[in-house]
């Protein structure tokens, strides 16, 4: 019999936060302290802003393109926000997971509903911060943005924050530090999964008859 195995599928995280919820901050942590974890580049109509890299930040595309990709079924999820077209292509996240690489998604809520719909073995985090107030200061925070984006933003965020009931893990985040480690013990965790340990733990039982 050969003794070559099969890699075990990864597995992908799909992080959900409202602008001002640090949901950036913590998940380029994550990426940062594992090195095996992928980051999944979304595909995007919007301009680049000056410090981002096509292929690294987004796929920049033109919106017929990306209709295109809809009307192909290639994206696995895609929403459209302030006027700007978002996704995931089904095929580029397909490949890694079956060839074992584990994938970090940064999505909204709606996203992550069509992400979970189409994958349901997925993980699903949402990042808020500690408190109404807080949030507000920190979209006022930003200091480059209008009144009414400000607001729209803010409205924004609280209809994302009632879609929290259905996902998995919940991060508050009061001290980044402190979500950055909520998140790094999320992803640990559930990489010792028995369900995702069992291609691993196979050849222990072989010789005993098979589990």
């Amino acid at each position: 019999m050969s003794s070559e195995r099969l890699p075990m599928e990864g597995m992908f995280i799909a992080v959900t936060g409202p602008s001002g919820s640090g949901k950036t901050s913590v998940c380029k942590a994550l990426l940062e302290r594992f090195p095996q974890l992928r980051f999944s580049v979304s595909l995007t109509t919007r301009p680049p802003r000056p410090t981002e890299a096509d292929g690294k930040d987004y796929h920049f595309v033109t919106e017929a393109e990306f209709r295109d990709r809809i009307d192909r079924g290639d994206l696995i999820e895609w929403a459209e926000n302030f006027g700007q077209l978002y996704g995931t292509s089904r095929e580029t996240m397909e490949a890694a997971l079956r060839d074992g690489h584990d994938l970090l998604l940064d999505v909204d809520t709606r996203g992550a509903r069509a992400l979970k719909k189409a994958r349901p073995g997925g993980i699903f985090v949402f990042v808020i911060p500690p408190s109404i107030e807080e949030l507000e200061r920190r979209l006022r925070g930003r200091g480059s943005e209008t009144e009414e984006t400000i607001r729209r933003r803010f409205d924004n965020a609280l209809s994302e924050i009632r879609e929290i009931v259905w996902y998995d893990y919940i991060i508050m985040n009061d001290k980044l530090d402190a979500a950055i480690e909520r998140l790094r013990s999320i992803y640990v965790a559930e990489t010792c999964r028995r369900e995702r340990m069992m291609v691993k733990i196979k050849p222990f039982f072989e010789r005993s008859g098979g589990i």
